[in-house]
């Protein structure tokens, strides 16, 4: 049984955005974040809205995924072996399987939006990526 985490809301962007807000930055300073400001509220973990982010190893790695997908379907898996963690940062209910087939077969559990999970890559091949 695997064991999915659910990814804490917000991350330092979100919580540096909402402290300027909260001090009374003011309409400049929010006209000065324009569309950078949008982007790094829904970027979670270095992770962009609407993507699944592959990490080095079992952390966050300071923010910065080693891989990123964003389109629905079957994706191969080269060269990663030990644990990374696999974060699902989708919206609208996409869904994402590890599978042990590099075609997208023998798919273990759906991680829902918003869930991670720390993974042994040695044996998957792909991951699919379900809208």
């Amino acid at each position: 049984m695997r064991k999915f985490r659910m990814a804490l809301a917000g991350g330092t962007a979100a919580v540096a955005l909402g402290a300027g807000l909260l001090a009374g930055a003011g309409p400049a300073a929010a006209a000065a974040s324009g569309a950078d400001g949008v982007q790094a509220a829904a970027t979670r973990y270095g992770c962009p809205s609407g993507a699944v982010c592959i990490y080095p190893g079992p952390s966050w790695n300071n923010n910065k995924p080693s891989h990123t997908y964003w389109s629905a379907g079957v994706h191969k898996l080269y060269n990663q072996y030990g644990k990374h963690r696999v974060f699902n940062n989708q919206t609208d209910g996409w869904t994402v399987q590890m599978c042990t087939g590099g075609n997208g077969t023998g798919c273990g559990d759906k991680m829902g939006p918003g869930w991670y999970i720390d993974q042994d890559l040695t044996p998957i091949n792909s991951i699919y990526i379900k809208s």
